[in-house]
């Protein structure tokens, strides 16, 4: 058995439905995700994963069901609580705040670490600025984790970045929170093949400098899931219909027609 298969489990859904009107984009959805693991949710459009990751980062409310992190019930968390309990994530369309610098954009992943109050940011005017030297530092050590040049553009606005090094941003803001389980929504979007493989081997080199980072990534490139993956969930019609390695669920029947139909 594999360290990761034998690893405890970081996420943990239990019978999930999500709901719109009387159509369900999740049915009764069971899953479990290992800590330290590299899960791929796939499946064919509108088989429901991304309603799995609103409804885990509290985007989307369940109907039924209960989603665990790290022995903690949060189906009823609001999104802007989960980052202090361990979960970030990225979306398929960008949402950075182009106008605002690399670091600002970064920065916001890590607001709750930000003196809030009125008279911190107006009296306590050295802890402030000791604590934003702290973030700006340790936003320079992520981006160098993927690329040195963006490390040295932090000042600069994100609009003058390239869909790579924005996709960059967008993962660095989601890890300056610290998460235990990172959800990553179709991070090849938009980026040419290259780049996706250049930006999916910064993703692992990230993920094993720290030890038990748990990721779970929906993406339609079928060969980036069989390189970055320990194991795969498909899904369809909001059900899960196969669950192991990459090789096992392409090799699976049910998932061939999910995707191709009946022959």
């Amino acid at each position: 058995m594999s360290a990761v298969a034998a690893a405890p489990a970081i996420l943990e859904a239990e019978g999930l439905s999500v709901r719109f009107g009387g159509l369900f984009a999740l049915n009764a959805l069971d899953l479990t995700v290992r800590r330290g693991e590299v899960l791929g949710l796939i499946g064919p459009n509108g088989s429901g994963k991304t309603t799995l990751f609103n409804v885990t980062s509290g985007i989307y409310p369940a109907a039924a069901g209960t989603i665990v992190l790290d022995g903690r019930d949060i189906t009823r968390e609001p999104a802007h609580a989960l980052a202090g309990l361990g979960l970030a994530r990225t979306f398929q369309r960008s949402r950075l705040c182009l106008p605002l610098s690399v670091f600002d954009n970064i920065a916001l992943g890590a607001q709750e670490r930000l003196p809030q109050g009125v008279i911190d940011n107006l009296l306590r005017r050295r802890t402030l600025a000791r604590t934003v030297a702290a973030l700006a530092e340790e936003a320079r050590d992520l981006a160098r984790l993927f690329n040195p040049d963006l490390a040295r553009r932090l000042d600069e606005p994100a609009v003058a970045l390239g869909m790579i090094d924005r996709r960059r941003v967008e993962i660095c803001r989601a890890l300056i929170g610290r998460p235990k389980i990172l959800l990553l929504d179709e991070p090849s979007a938009g980026m040419t093949h290259d780049e996706t493989n250049q930006l999916i081997d910064e993703i692992l080199d990230v993920q094993r400098s720290r030890g038990d980072l748990t990721v779970i990534i929906v993406e339609h490139e079928m060969g980036l899931i069989e390189r970055i993956t320990d194991r795969c969930v498909v899904l369809n019609y909001g059900r899960k219909i196969c669950e192991g390695r990459f090789h096992e669920v392409a090799a699976d029947p049910t998932v061939r027609e999910a995707y191709l139909g009946h022959s």
